[in-house]
Parts: C-alpha cells; structure tokens; sequence
C-alpha cells in the first residue's frame, strides 16, 4: 500500500456541546494511538465536517508519513465517509478508508460504531485494517449519534404540531430562533426542508408517517412524529 496521510473519524453531540471526536482504529496502519478530531464546519446539507486538529504534518502514522482524517457526508452517495488525506494537508483526492452503509441518514452527525456498518475500503487499505470497524477493535467516542434515526428528543421542551393528523399544512409552536425544519420520513431520507415553521405545506408529500425535525440557533436539535393522512 502506498504511503498514506490519513484523515480521521469524526462524531457528533446530539446538543452541540463538545463538538470532538476520539477515534482509535485500523491499528495496523494507524497504530494504537488516538486521533481528536474538532468540528471545523458545516456543509451545504446542514451535515457536520470534523477534521483531526492541529494538522500541522507532524503526528506520526505508524510509519505511513502524517496523519490526517475527516469524516464528512457524501451527498451523491448517501453516506458518512472517513477519509485520509493524500498529503497536502488539504484533502483534495483523499483517500477513503471507510464509509458507512447506514445509507440515507437524517442525523446532522456521524454515526458511532454501532450505527449501521463502517465498512473497510479495501480497495484503498489493501485489507490492512483488519475488517469493518467493530467494538472489539476500535472505538469512536464524543460527537456521534448512537441510532439509525438519531433522535434527539428532550423531555423538558414540549413541542405542539397542528393538525395531527395533516392533509395540507401542518404548523408548529413551542420553540423560539428556529434554524431550518426537515421533513423526515420513517425510514430516515429527508422529504423537503425550509425555514419557516408556520403553514409548512405538505400537500405533496404520501401519506404515512414522518418526523419533524427542528434545529433552533442554539443548536438544539428536537424530532416530533406526525402522521400525513
């Protein structure tokens, strides 16, 4: 395998504190050593990006030059990518590593270990991380979401959406400085998003289940289920 400069895996916290993951994996390249990655931003899909911090070029990667990670969300694929850079320091072309197989998350932050597969890109690592990410042989702690749908539900904020049952429009009440809205359906793809949260027209959408998800200016982040007659 060619030298590699290898970028790492980033998490997410549900209420936006913290926002720094610690990852340890893929010890035969990587070592056993832990990499921190901080939020350095968010995309054009509301998803957070994390990077390993300082990238300076100078932490030892196990013989391999210097590594540096991120993990952001591929839009065109459907999923969270952990990537390594191919020596720049800029990750244009970087390496991938591992992807996520959960498919079309609505969660604004990388998955944990346990969320979905983390699967090895072989083709890259020629095998050499031992297999997909597991519990028994790495961790990923801090920012991350810990399920398929990333539900963030606050029992001290009580949200109201009217009608529910819906037709039309739905309405909702019970937060303040609302960021954007999502519809989200029940198997977790995101059906529209504005940012307006009064007459929120859903006319269009099947009838079914879905989630309102609501992100205020604190980052605060709530999901209510309403049903689509």
């Amino acid at each position: 395998m060619r030298k590699l400069k290898i970028l790492a895996v980033i998490c997410l916290a549900p209420y936006g504190f913290g926002q720094t993951i610690d990852f340890k994996g893929c010890i035969p390249l990587f070592e056993n050593q832990t990499y921190t990655f901080t939020k350095s931003g968010d995309d054009a899909f509301g998803k957070k990006i994390y990077i390993t911090t300082p990238i300076t070029g100078d932490q030892d990667c196990g013989g391999l030059g210097t590594c540096e990670f991120k993990l952001q969300w591929n839009n065109t694929n459907s999923r969270w990518e952990f990537l390594a850079d191919s020596g720049n320091g800029d990750f244009v072309n970087p390496f991938l590593i591992y992807y996520n197989a959960t498919g079309n998350s609505a969660a604004i932050n990388p998955p944990s270990i346990s969320v979905g597969t983390w699967v090895e890109n072989s083709a890259v690592t020629n095998g050499e991380c031992a297999g997909n990410l597991t519990n028994a042989n790495a961790t990923m702690t801090g920012d991350v979401h810990t399920t398929v749908l990333a539900l963030n539900e606050f029992d001290n904020i009580k949200i109201t959406i009217y009608p529910n049952p819906a037709t039309e429009y739905i309405n909702i009440i019970g937060l303040e400085n609302i960021k954007s809205v999502k519809i989200i359906a029940a198997d977790g793809k995101i059906v529209s998003k504005t940012f307006d949260s009064a007459k929120i027209d859903i006319s269009k959408t099947p009838s079914g289940v879905y989630y309102v998800e609501i992100q205020t200016d604190l980052s605060i982040i709530k999901r209510v289920k309403f049903i689509k007659k």
